[in-house]
């Protein structure tokens, strides 16, 4: 049985994410998503080649995101976002067969569905600069501004938290 799109692309982002944080070895990755997501050897050898060919391209991901993020650093990015958004990018400008709205949609779901509202609208506003900005239409620095001084105030609200103090001095 073939698997669903959005799988697929959780599967990617799932690696994406665990390679960017722990440098996993790939077999070993390999056999804990078949073990953690119930999926075959073959669906996530695919989800591999995708994640090997963003890797492959990462830094020119990178700097597209960097550049559409503005006054919002890449290094401030968070991890879940900055993977997701890097899985947008390739969907979005590398991936031929994935019409745009579809990758920017399914870029805001994940978001959604793995960080806060507040990174799901960052991720879209940056996916959306990118696409606009390609397309040669006008870009919305209102919306992008408002989703960075969102993004800002949700760390300054979760840094407040007593668990997130405590993480932070140690």
């Amino acid at each position: 049985m073939a698997l669903p799109l959005q799988k697929l692309r959780e599967i990617i982002f799932q690696m994406l994410y665990s390679y960017d944080i722990g440098k996993a070895h790939q077999q070993d990755m390999i056999e804990l998503m078949m073990k953690e997501l119930a999926v075959s050897r073959s669906s996530v050898i695919m989800a591999q080649q995708k994640v090997e060919e963003i890797q492959a391209i990462q830094e020119e991901i990178d700097g597209m995101i960097a550049g559409a993020s503005f006054s919002y650093t890449f290094d401030r990015i968070q991890t879940v976002e900055r993977n997701i958004l890097r899985l947008g990018v390739y969907e979005l400008f590398f991936a031929s067969n994935i019409p745009p709205k579809v990758a920017i949609s399914e870029a805001v779901r994940m978001s959604r569905k793995f960080s806060t509202p507040e990174s799901a609208n960052f991720v879209n506003a940056v996916l959306d600069t990118l696409y606009k900005a390609r397309a040669g239409e006008e870009i919305d620095l209102q919306k992008i501004y408002k989703t960075i001084e969102e993004m800002t105030q949700s760390e300054e609200k979760s840094s407040s938290l007593p668990l997130e103090k405590e993480m932070a001095e140690e």
